[in-house]
């Protein structure tokens, strides 16, 4: 069994005759036959019955031909990516980026993008997601990560879901500890520009519950955010994985009751996915990060 004996299955059923499945293969009605023969004979099943109006599949072959055609578009898609990796991408490629390298793996995805596209060159331009955003959409930039779901203008991978934690300076346990947002609230919290994911999500949680926080301070940086907290400032929201971390290290204090949930996307503007460049940088970054 191969894959040419494949691909005459799958013709044959789709014409349901073995003349006109010779014609789309560009082979003798011979040849065609002894694939399907060999074929049946690798399996040991009958895939077809020859009726006056020609090829019927049997019930063996219509449950088998399911598990074929998927065989067949994946040796497309396959062939598809060899093809892009053998493509000449030149030019310009701008991309927005944000939090930390390592978080977004941006080392592995650019490694990744020189080997494949070397004549490809890349500018990278460093902000806050909701930057990246209007950046994307005014041309200024091509690509970029965004942390969240974005409009219907624009075309996204979603790479991975993460938590957020509201963390509080050291011996604050009993301030914090198992309350809601609406009593967090009440205390001082250290605010980010309306750029930048933390504001989003904050606006929108104390929203729904009709509640306005106490800002003492404005923020663009989240070095800086965990500095204050660990200043004894006041509440920030803060990555799960340096909430753990820094309540390990420097005895910070998460409150246990909330938490807030978003997603790493990589987008490009809707009307420009098909762009050679745009597409395959998309395609390596889903590889990268189901790898």
């Amino acid at each position: 069994m191969d894959f040419i004996q494949l691909r005459a299955f799958v013709t044959i059923a789709r014409e349901g005759s073995l003349t006109r499945a010779a014609e789309r293969l560009h082979l003798t009605q011979p040849a065609v036959s002894l694939q399907i023969k060999s074929l049946q004979s690798a399996l040991g099943l009958q895939l077809f019955t020859r009726t006056p109006k020609g090829m019927t599949l049997t019930d063996d072959g219509a449950k088998l031909l399911p598990f074929a055609e998927r065989v067949i578009e994946s040796m497309a898609e396959f062939r598809q990516g060899a093809d892009a990796l053998h493509s000449t991408l030149s030019g310009r490629l701008a991309i927005g980026t944000i939090l930390d390298p390592e978080f977004i793996r941006l080392g592995a995805f650019l490694k990744r993008l020189v080997e494949s596209y070397p004549q490809l060159s890349t500018e990278l331009h460093h902000g806050m997601s909701g930057w990246v955003l209007q950046q994307v959409k005014s041309g200024e930039l091509d690509v970029g990560y965004y942390l969240g779901t974005p409009g219907k203008e624009y075309h996204h991978q979603a790479l991975t879901s993460f938590t957020y934690n509201v963390v509080a300076p050291q011996g604050w346990k009993n301030r914090v500890a198992g309350k809601d947002w609406p009593a967090l609230a009440a205390l001082p919290w250290i605010w980010s520009p309306p750029e930048s994911v933390h504001n989003r999500l904050l606006t929108k949680t104390f929203g729904q519950y009709k509640a306005m926080p106490k800002k003492v301070a404005l923020v663009d940086q989240e070095p800086s955010m965990l500095d204050l907290v660990k200043s004894g400032v006041g509440l920030s929201l803060v990555r799960e994985s340096i909430a753990l971390r820094e309540a390990h290290i420097h005895g910070l204090v998460i409150a246990d009751a909330v938490s807030l949930s978003t997603e790493l996307s990589f987008i490009a503007l809707a009307k420009r996915k098909q762009e050679p460049a745009i597409d395959a940088v998309f395609a390596l970054l889903k590889a990268l990060w189901r790898s």
